[in-house]
């Protein structure tokens, strides 16, 4: 009878549990149901209100909730920059907008031609006479570049404005390599192809320096005239050339040499601020202290829903690292992309098409499978259109090919023509603990390529003569598509970088412009009158699971976000361990050839933090 008893409270709890367990998914779906999309009841008169928590990107990727929810890592929001330009256009005409609010407390960066754009956008807003106030505790290059478009800017007396410019160290893997015993074996084509230098060398080469060099100097010099543009009085000059000479004239008062320099126009904390706005929008509901009347930019986005009117231009995004097979948003994977083009060229309603890449490209065999695809669209004699964002290089370049038209902005990174592969082998370090490897091959190349015993000359030879091989492969298509010979391609390849300025005088982009010149060159080309015409987004969709969990992820990019200089420090101290932890897996992870620019990284705004990307994780990628 114990035995009964026990069996049976041992059933029912099982059965409570899973009553439980059913219940916490409903709910949860309700909550997610409900969370979906913004109240359009919630518009009200008064400010827009851009909270920019997080990053700026083109397509903010699918994040594991349940890897989020069980990591130590923190989520960090990204705000898609369509939406912001969209919101501001929005607020050009409503009558219920009086103002925009910028709020870059915690805001974490973008890439620079996506930050020129939404400046665009705000000085647009300013031209309709309403006015645009910025706020943040700390000011660096990025929120800097939008904060110059505002009509007032305000910073917290406890701030300041800390403007560095592009440029920094990077690590380099080679002496930490040979101390393991771990030697990276790369085939490359290129002698500006430095995404492999941290596996072979222990500095940056003479030839990655002037490159990288010619490209800095000029974005950086894109982004002095934009602010000078945009901000005519801020005294900036005297402040990056002698930075600790400015700060020490102002006996460290960051916010004081901001306000006499002009940077800024009013130091105030939030509660000063806010209450400072309600005097131009009007107070808020609640009427709390430094509250002030505002409309959350997805809730005016709701309140308008996206424009159907007219025929359907398809907008297809390429973003982040070009990858073989299937996955979410924010990750170009061939498959997934590559269906979403041919899905969209057998729509009969579709005139158009318009490629969004923001890629420093990937896997060479996806980013041809997604090239074939675009080139399948214009065997149908539908216009194809594309427009470069902050970075399509290397194998982003190599999927813009088939475009009737490339747009990039002059702050676009693109080029890096070239491509390679890295295969680790650990035959030195295996030795050092005793392990040797010995074995009968048939032929040359059995059991390689031998990570144990050390690749073969016969491998080397096969694996160098593909790569050269692949490299003929992209000059050929470049050649052919922009109407050039292989060696002129050459000449301008060799995996090296260009600014869109640049590129478009060697002949590697067409025409200046972003999304709206893009969208209006398709429009133009398919015979549509301007007001016959919408774009249509064809985007990959998040999981089920995803979708349904990630509402139960908790938003704690506001609780990570730095907020002054020295949060902003150890962010990006975090930021860097993030990288290490990318490189090492570009080496031990499983890739085919790639044409993908490493070095873009310093063009594109902080990824979001992985739950592998820890200083445990890394050492665990070492010695795994």
């Amino acid at each position: 009878m114990t035995f009964l008893r026990i069996s049976w409270k041992i059933i029912v709890g099982l059965k409570d549990l899973l009553v439980l367990l059913l219940l916490l998914f409903f709910f949860a779906l309700l909550f997610a149901v409900l969370n979906a999309s913004p109240n359009p009841g919630m518009v009200r008169e008064g400010a827009l209100w851009l909270k920019l928590d997080g990053v700026v990107s083109e397509q903010p990727a699918e994040v594991d909730p349940l890897t989020a929810l069980t990591s130590t890592a923190v989520p960090v929001s990204e705000i898609r920059q369509r939406d912001i330009i969209r919101s501001l256009k929005i607020a050009e005409s409503d009558k219920r907008i009086k103002a925009v609010v910028l709020d870059m407390d915690r805001f974490m960066g973008g890439g620079q031609a996506s930050l020129s754009a939404i400046g665009d956008s705000l000085d647009a807003v300013k031209k309709a006479g309403k006015p645009v106030y910025a706020f943040a505790t700390a000011y660096t290059d990025d929120s800097y570049q939008l904060a110059a478009h505002a009509t007032q800017i305000w910073m917290d007396p406890l701030g300041g404005a800390v403007l560095t410019g592009p440029g920094g160290s990077q690590p380099y893997y080679k002496g930490l390599l040979d101390q393991l015993g771990i030697k990276a074996n790369i085939y490359r084509v290129g002698t500006y192809k430095s995404a492999v230098e941290p596996y072979m060398r222990s500095d940056q080469s003479p030839e990655s320096k002037a490159a990288i060099k010619a490209v800095y100097d000029e974005i950086w010099g894109q982004w002095k005239a934009d602010v000078a543009k945009a901000r005519p009085q801020a005294k900036i000059e005297g402040i990056l050339t002698d930075p600790a000479g400015a700060v020490e004239g102002a006996r460290g008062n960051l916010a004081q040499l901001a306000i006499s320099n002009k940077l800024v126009d009013k130091l105030g904390d939030r509660i000063a601020f806010g209450t400072f706005v309600a005097t131009k929008v009007g107070t808020d509901e609640k009427k709390t202290t430094g509250g002030f009347a505002a409309t959350p930019m997805d809730a005016l986005l709701a309140s308008y829903g996206p424009p159907r009117a007219g025929k359907q231009i398809g907008v297809v995004t390429i973003a982040g690292t070009i990858v073989d097979g299937q996955a979410g948003p924010g990750t170009a994977a061939g498959d997934t992309i590559s269906g979403l083009i041919y899905d969209a060229i057998d729509n009969k309603d579709l005139q158009a098409l318009v490629v969004r890449v923001d890629s420093p490209g990937g896997s060479v065999t996806a980013s041809e499978k997604i090239r074939l695809a675009i080139e399948a669209a214009k065997a149908k004699e539908i216009p194809v259109i594309v427009s470069m964002a902050n970075v399509a290089a290397s194998g982003g370049y190599w999927v813009s090919l088939p475009a009737d038209v490339i747009f990039a902005e002059p702050s676009t990174i693109t080029g890096s023509i070239g491509i390679f592969g890295v295969i680790p082998s650990a035959k030195a370090g295996l030795a050092k603990i005793g392990v040797n490897a010995d074995g009968v091959k048939t032929t040359p190349l059995s059991g390689e390529p031998d990570v144990l015993g050390g690749f073969s000359p016969e491998f080397d030879r096969v694996a160098q003569s593909a790569i050269e091989n692949g490299y003929r492969e992209f000059l050929t298509r470049v050649a052919t598509a922009r109407k050039k010979t292989p060696e002129q391609v050459d000449a301008v390849g060799q995996g090296r970088v260009w600014a869109g300025g640049t590129a478009r005088q060697i002949g590697l982009v067409d025409r200046y412009g972003g999304m709206a010149e893009a969208l209006d060159e398709a429009a133009k080309r398919a015979g549509l009158k301007a007001d016959d015409w919408h774009a249509v987004y064809i985007e990959p969709q998040p999981s089920f699971a995803g979708s349904l969990l990630g509402g139960l992820v908790p938003k704690r990019a506001s609780v990570a976000a730095p907020m002054d200089i020295f949060a902003q420090a150890a962010w990006q101290q975090q930021l860097f361990v993030q990288q290490m932890a990318a490189d090492l897996d570009m080496l031990t992870g499983v890739k085919g050839v790639q044409a993908r620019c490493l070095e873009c990284a310093d063009f594109t705004p902080p990824a979001v933090p992985r739950a592998d990307s820890g200083w445990l994780a890394i050492l665990a990628k070492l010695f795994a």
